[in-house]
């Protein structure tokens, strides 16, 4: 941490002496560099919010379109399958189901 704190301190033109070196580094690194990584984490932290942000509207809308999905379904399922596909189409709506329960219990 020490040397790395040093490297840090040198790009930013700042050449840390030999008494005390230890407490000056870490003094110099809260002066000079403490703004900088605070900068860097926003921008990281910015970044990783929008993609977070983008995810869960994604989610949201897959949960939209499978209830519109099922619902369509229904009536098809209702009147014009047979046996066999009823039986895959119902396995697949049972997990659209089970995943639209569980995420709208959060909104409870």
């Amino acid at each position: 941490m020490y040397y790395i704190a040093n490297a840090v301190l040198l790009k930013i033109g700042y050449k840390v002496g030999d008494k005390i070196s230890h407490k000056v580094t870490a003094d110099a690194l809260i002066v000079f560099a403490r703004d900088k990584l605070k900068k860097e984490l926003i921008e990281k932290y910015e970044d990783v919010k929008q993609d977070a942000l983008d995810l869960m509207a994604s989610k949201a809308d897959s949960l939209l379109e499978s209830l519109d999905f099922e619902r369509e379904k229904r009536s098809k399922f209702q009147y014009q399958m047979d046996e066999r596909v009823k039986k895959s189409k119902s396995l697949t709506s049972l997990e659209r189901a089970k995943q639209f329960v569980f995420e709208l219990k959060k909104l409870l």
